[in-house]
C-alpha cells in the first residue's frame, strides 16, 4: 500500500472528507502509542476531551482502559489506541458509515504500519466496521476472529467499549477477561522486543 495523500506515516496531517467532522473538530486525532506496539485498541471516534486533547481514550472511558491495560501488565504505553473515525463527530453522535468509509484507508494504512499481534475493538462500532457484519458485544466479547486488514489476516479481538462499565458494572468482569486475553496474545509484551520469543 503506498502513502495515502494527507497521512504521514502513521499520522493523518489533513483531511477534509467529510464536511460535517471538518466542521465539528478542533483537530484530527491520530493514534496514540508506540508505531510497533503488540496491541492496538480501535475505539468509534473522538469524543469532548480528545478533541480538546488531541489523544484517543482519555477521560473517564479512559482511565478504565488505562487501570485495566496496567492491571494486565500491558502499560498504555506499550499499546497503541486509535479510532475508526478521526474527527469527533457533532455532539458525539456516532459516525455515519460515509464517515467510516471516508477513514478506513487511513485506519488500515496504520495497521499495516503498526502490524500488531493483534487488533482489539472498543466497542460495537469499531466492531462492526472490523468485521463487516452485526456484533453483540456483550455476547461476542473475549472472541477473536481472523479478518483481512491492512492488507494481511489479523487476529482481532472483540471488546467492550471501557464505557459500558461505567454504566453497568456487571460487564467489568468481561471487560478484564478480554484485556487479559490480548495480553495473552501479545505475549505480555509488544512492539519488537517480542521477536526474539518467535
Amino acid at each position: 500500500m503506498s502513502d495515502i495523500d494527507g497521512m504521514e506515516g502513521v499520522e493523518v496531517t489533513e483531511c477534509t472528507r467529510c464536511a460535517d467532522l471538518v466542521e465539528s473538530r478542533s483537530q484530527i486525532v491520530n493514534g496514540d502509542g508506540p508505531e510497533d506496539a503488540g496491541v492496538l485498541f480501535v475505539g468509534e471516534a473522538p469524543g469532548e476531551s480528545e478533541d480538546e486533547e488531541g489523544v484517543p481514550f482519555v477521560g473517564r472511558s479512559g482511565d478504565v482502559l488505562d487501570d485495566e491495560l496496567r492491571d494486565a501488565g500491558l502499560p498504555r504505553a506499550d499499546v497503541r489506541i486509535t479510532n475508526c473515525v478521526r474527527c469527533r463527530p457533532p455532539e458525539n453522535r456516532d459516525p455515519s458509515q460515509e464517515e467510516l468509509a471516508n477513514c478506513r484507508p487511513y485506519l488500515e494504512r496504520e495497521i499495516e504500519l503498526v502490524d500488531p499481534e493483534v487488533v482489539v475493538t472498543l466497542g460495537k462500532v469499531p466492531g462492526e466496521h472490523l468485521l463487516g457484519r452485526d456484533i453483540a458485544v456483550t455476547n461476542e466479547a473475549g472472541s477473536v476472529e481472523r479478518v483481512e486488514l491492512g492488507g494481511e489476516p489479523r487476529e482481532v479481538l472483540i471488546c467492550l467499549h471501557p464505557a459500558a462499565t461505567l454504566y453497568d458494572a456487571s460487564q467489568r468482569e468481561t471487560f478484564t477477561k478480554t484485556i487479559e486475553k490480548a495480553a495473552t496474545i501479545a505475549g505480555g509484551n509488544s512492539g519488537q522486543a517480542q521477536l526474539g520469543d518467535y
